[in-house]
Order: C-alpha cells, then sequence, then structure tokens
C-alpha cells in the first residue's frame, strides 16, 4: 500500500498541488478537528465510489492510519483503484508533528 507522511501531506498542501484528500472519519470526529479534506465515513465509502478520484492523487486519512487502510484495501480490491496514499499515523500524527494546536481525541 503507498502511504504518504504528514510532512509530506503539508508540502503538497503548501505546493497547491492537484490531488483529492478523503477523510474517512465519522462526523463528530470531522467536528472536534480535520484537514479541511473531503468526509466520506468508512461505513458511507461503499455508496461513494464515485466521489473517489481515479485521475490524481488521492490521500485518505483517519486518526490513527487503520480505517483508512482498510479503505484503501478494498478501494483497490474491489475496484482497481492504483493512484490512493494512507497518511501515516493519521490526524494524529498531524496533530504531532505539523500543528500541536490541534485538538487530539
Amino acid at each position: 500500500m503507498n502511504s504518504k507522511t504528514v510532512t509530506e501531506l503539508k508540502q503538497m498542501l503548501d505546493n497547491r498541488e492537484n490531488f483529492q484528500l478523503i477523510d474517512v472519519r465519522e462526523e463528530h470526529e470531522f467536528e472536534i478537528c480535520n484537514l479541511k479534506g473531503e468526509l466520506i465515513p468508512m461505513g458511507e465509502i461503499p455508496d461513494n465510489v464515485e466521489k473517489i478520484s481515479k485521475d490524481k492523487p488521492v490521500v485518505v486519512h483517519c486518526r490513527s492510519g487503520k480505517r483508512s487502510g482498510n479503505v484503501i484495501q478494498y478501494l483497490e480490491s474491489n475496484f482497481g483503484y492504483t493512484n490512493l496514499y494512507n497518511l501515516e499515523g493519521g490526524i494524529l500524527a498531524w496533530a504531532d508533528e505539523i500543528d500541536t494546536s490541534m485538538p487530539k481525541y
């Protein structure tokens, strides 16, 4: 599985690269803190596959990287995605390494 570190994601954001950022956490988690990605909770992925790009890099994240990893495996196995990247350590790593003011839960 391909992955990106939080430092790599920050560079992508700073450089305004053309990519999609998908947050697979639940809405109540998203309300606590988020990276301004597109919220598609893990359980809603099967009904929203068409919203996930196949034409540009897609970084998928959750709280720690486990749920997003499961989503990526599902999409790669069932829909042939080859452009997905798991955010290593999820939003917790972002809060630890990039934005220490971000609330953790």
